[in-house]
């Protein structure tokens, strides 16, 4: 990987890198919201590794942190969590084994904290790494969630009791009729699309809307989704598992509701 270096983030330097795609830390208040966040938790264990190239710029990122603190509704202490991965906004840096080499990096300081493995939560549909590249690495499912959401592990310690989801039908039922949006600083994309649907329930839908800004890890580890740090719930039933457009959220309610 001549071209390429994997570079730690810290509270230092990550405003030089951004995250997620997010760079003018002036013009973006989801990159504001991103980096406080990572400033509370980086004292936790929370990591990210960027993948740099001095040509491509930003090309990827790992970002992980101690099953404890996971921004997912999982109980995976003991485990490292792996919250998001992703490699090359520019096709040419696909396919080149980048991905799998921050998943090491992940395993390697999992392994020096004496962690019992590695979780993370994949999914078939948006906003998630899929399955493949972690079954290469010899994680295996061992749970799974709706509507297409898995949980996977790779274990050191055989013996070690396995991760899980947590009863998210228990969390779904305190939110009642009406609409609530979840969201967490851990995810960026959220504001800006959010600003917009909450405008749209009250101008256009003529609903009430109740917005959840997450606080903690343990509030995300009780949302009624697997995403952890977004969701959409209408009449106590979840309508999107994952961040999503004003328009889609408009066609969303259009099958759900009648409104002019």
């Amino acid at each position: 990987m001549p071209d390429i270096e994997i570079i730690d983030l810290n509270p230092e330097n990550i405003a030089d890198y951004g995250v997620c795609g997010y760079k003018d830390f002036k013009k973006h208040l989801e990159l504001r919201r991103k980096i406080d966040w990572f400033k509370e938790y980086y004292s936790k264990g929370l990591r990210i590794k960027v993948i740099f190239s001095r040509e491509g710029g930003y090309q990827g990122m790992l970002e992980y942190i101690p099953g404890k603190y996971a921004h997912r509704p999982v109980d995976a202490e003991g485990y490292m969590f792996i919250h998001c991965i992703f490699v090359g906004f520019k096709n040419e840096f696909k396919g080149k084994g980048y991905a799998s080499s921050l998943i090491e990096e992940c395993i390697k300081d999992a392994k020096e904290a004496n962690m019992q493995g590695v979780a993370v939560v994949t999914r078939n549909g948006s906003f998630m790494a899929k399955k493949d590249i972690f079954l290469k690495k010899g994680f295996v499912p061992v749970d799974e969630a709706e509507p297409d959401f898995e949980l996977l592990v790779l274990k050191f310690n055989p013996e070690a009791d396995d991760p899980k989801f947590k009863n998210m039908s228990l969390d779904t039922e305190k939110y009642g009729e009406g609409l609530t949006v979840i969201r967490s600083a851990q995810c960026p994309y959220s504001v800006k699309n959010v600003d917009a649907i909450l405008k749209t329930a009250k101008d256009k839908l003529k609903i009430k809307a109740n917005l959840i800004d997450l606080e903690s890890s343990d509030e995300a580890q009780h949302v009624p989704c697997a995403f952890g740090t977004f969701c959409i719930i209408y009449n106590g039933k979840v309508i999107s598992h994952h961040p999503i457009s004003n328009t889609r959220f408009e066609n969303i309610m259009r099958k759900t509701i009648k409104f002019k």
